[in-house]
């Protein structure tokens, strides 16, 4: 039986790239310990069931050695008292096909005449946060107290959201990569990114969070797109970050969100509530953690007390992001997966000819009468 000659040090990469092991892989894979120790090597229908389970594109088993994998924007994680280690594929898939959408969705509105947005890197590090994220709330549209006057944290993210959306921004806010509930995608190493661009910027938001953080992760890469910057983003324990850029970013998130006006005129009342921060959060529909921290930016909290309430409710959140779910319609689930606004313009190009059918099957990842029921619920077929 003909085998293939493959670096075993590239095995055992693959697999800890993946974040599989030989044990979870050894039904598929009996010899799968002796290739990676180098004792035998795999028949070429074998690499390529272990690439399609890995993760790993078919031909990075034929380099010399693991390649060294570089983020295509730049990576403004803060490391806190972990290392982020390698970047999973599930993460690198991710980025890979928003850049995908981005751009046929660039071409797409520049082919129908579309001017660029204006607001897209209009803002500098010199301005006030707080005129920022003013700025950010004209051209959503949004109006003082917006968060507030919704009655949930879902109802609140869905009118951001879409807020967002209208303005000209991609969203996509997805747990997993794809549809593929077996890849489900990991808080502790990124909750967001934005791929920057004049015609089709794009906001993703890592839903295995919980809607309160998702709110914030929106809120600052809104940012990011005023200040003309992409980037990956996590923000661990609300710490402030070692990258003048995120700082801004975080401030003008923080005063999006939670206005300093708004917070200083409603803490008098919050602070009477056996759990003042929890109230906050359902105020503006922000993350307790979030309001705790902006109690301490804003002074009315000192930092003990900050971290303390942190201590003690970081289990809890944790809890809260381990209970999202892909659950739901599946056709209004990929009204935010994809961004409905994106898939709606995949959809007519497709109905229009102007975009083969096959090309909008890899673009939304949906396929045949899927594609087709989807693009019918969009009012595009």
């Amino acid at each position: 039986m003909q085998t293939l000659n493959v670096n075993h040090e590239l095995i055992r990469w693959a697999l800890e790239r993946s974040g599989r092991s030989v044990e979870g892989l050894a039904r598929q894979f009996p010899k799968l310990g002796k290739w990676e120790s180098g004792e035998s090597q795999p028949t070429p229908k074998q690499l390529e069931a272990l690439s399609k389970q890995t993760w790993t594109p078919l031909g990075y088993f034929f380099l010399p050695e693991p390649p060294q994998e570089k983020l295509p924007i730049p990576d403004f994680r803060t490391v806190s008292d972990r290392s982020l280690g390698s970047t999973s594929p599930n993460l690198i898939d991710t980025l890979h096909t928003m850049q995908r959408r981005q751009t046929w969705m660039r071409e797409y509105l520049v082919d129908c005449g579309q001017d660029p947005l204006p607001f897209i890197a209009s803002a500098t590090l010199r301005e006030s946060p707080a005129a920022v994220a003013q700025q950010i709330r004209q051209a959503l549209g949004t109006s003082d107290g917006w968060a507030s006057n919704r009655g949930t944290w879902s109802d609140a993210l869905r009118h951001l959201r879409e807020a967002i959306e209208n303005a000209g921004i991609l969203v996509a806010i997805n747990g997993v990569v794809g549809n593929d509930t077996h890849r489900k995608l990991d808080t502790e190493e990124f909750r967001g990114f934005v791929l920057l661009d004049s015609y089709a910027p794009l906001i993703f938001v890592n839903g295995s969070d919980a809607k309160p953080a998702q709110m914030f992760t929106l809120a600052h890469e809104l940012a990011h797109l005023w200040v003309g910057e992409s980037a990956l983003f996590n923000l661990p324990n609300m710490e402030p970050s070692e990258f003048p850029v995120e700082q801004f970013c975080n401030k003008v998130a923080a005063e999006f969100l939670v206005p300093a006006r708004e917070f200083e005129a409603y803490w008098p009342r919050a602070n009477q509530d056996t759990e003042p921060f929890h109230a906050i959060a359902r105020h503006f529909k922000v993350s307790p953690i979030v309001a705790a921290r902006r109690a301490q930016d804003l002074g009315l909290i000192q930092r003990a007390e900050f971290l303390t309430f942190f201590r003690t409710y970081q289990d809890d959140e944790r809890r809260k992001a381990a209970r999202v779910t892909g659950g739901g319609d599946f056709y209004q689930n990929q009204n935010v997966r994809l961004g409905k606004r994106f898939a709606r313009a995949v959809a007519l190009a497709a109905k229009e000819g102007r975009l083969l059918y096959r090309d909008a099957y890899r673009l939304t990842d949906l396929h045949g009468a899927t594609f087709d029921k989807y693009a019918k619920a969009l009012g595009a077929s």
